[in-house]
């Protein structure tokens, strides 16, 4: 099943004001930015990240995701699945090494669900940040807002996601770790990952193609978590839910906005996955205690906002 597709490696977001956008991603999240380019995108990185971004800003009139980035094991395997992908019916288009700064070649194609992505087999490797390699200290003591450990997975919805699952699972690799099934069986909601975690991306069924539901970001503990709501509060920021825990992969996590409207998340914890494990699946008629199991109904706000 293996495909060489090692994990989520960045998101390109849509903004309305970078400055605002930068203060958000930056001051209360705490990723680190590390470039600008003439098109005017910010490169942002969590600080245990090695590679030189994970998150790249770029100004526009309307909030949303442009693309989701995997990283691959090497050059040979991208020529490979660029092949695998035009074979199983995916257009494919090459964006040459250096269009975001630092990062090689890459491979960009677009799913059944409407959502582009793309893989690459280099970035420019600029080691954990605020901490060296050799003896290095438990943790950076310059960090700010929340501390951000990783970015982590998106959530995105959009349809055709039968077709979607064919193409991460038998061309790229991935594996179904949990799903949702309505009262005919059928999946409307799927959480799919290439290493250990619980999801790397996840898809919702929606009858509009391409919609961002949120990009995700790690946090150490339970604690951190809270202090990020404390966080929230004190900047006035925009939330949408928590703290609380998820019924879906059980990490413990908060939702807010940051100030173009695309929805963040901070988590803890959460299952792990490995490839023998059968998917854990969830019904539809229980989506509430699934999605927020504490509550265990469903916020209205979180099945509606997109971008």
């Amino acid at each position: 099943m293996k495909k060489g597709v090692m994990r989520p490696g960045h998101v390109q977001l849509r903004v309305l004001d970078i400055d605002a956008a930068v203060r958000h991603y930056a001051d209360l999240m705490g990723l680190i930015e590390m470039d600008r380019d003439d098109q005017g995108r910010v490169y942002l990185k969590a600080w245990t990240e090695v590679d030189k971004f994970s998150v790249v800003l770029r100004p526009d009139d309307e909030p949303g995701m442009d693309f989701m980035g995997f990283k691959v094991i090497d050059d040979a395997t991208l020529t490979q699945l660029g092949k695998d992908l035009q074979a199983w019916g995916c257009a494919v288009e090459e964006i040459p090494a250096e269009e975001l700064k630092g990062c090689g070649r890459r491979l960009r194609f677009q799913a059944p669900s409407g959502h582009f992505f793309e893989l690459y087999a280099e970035k420019e490797y600029t080691g954990k940040w605020g901490v060296s390699n050799v003896n290095p200290e438990a943790w950076p003591r310059d960090l700010t807002g929340m501390k951000a450990v990783r970015f982590d997975h998106c959530l995105l919805y959009g349809d055709e996601l039968a077709a979607t699952y064919d193409l991460f699972v038998n061309v790229l690799g991935f594996y179904l770790a949990e799903q949702v099934l309505d009262d005919n069986g059928d999946r409307i909601a799927q959480f799919l990952t290439v290493s250990m975690k619980e999801h790397d991306v996840a898809f919702i069924m929606h009858p509009e193609k391409g919609k961002f539901h949120h990009a995700s970001f790690y946090l150490d503990t339970w604690e951190q978590v809270l202090r990020a709501a404390d966080l929230i509060s004190m900047t006035d920021t925009s939330i949408d839910i928590g703290p609380t825990r998820h019924g879906l992969t059980h990490g413990q996590t908060i939702y807010f906005f940051d100030p173009s409207g695309n929805r963040n998340e901070v988590f803890c914890g959460g299952d792990y996955h490995y490839p023998d494990h059968k998917p854990v699946t969830w019904m539809a008629k229980d989506l509430g205690k699934a999605i927020f199991y504490h509550d265990r109904q469903l916020n209205e706000r979180f099945l509606s906002v997109l971008t």
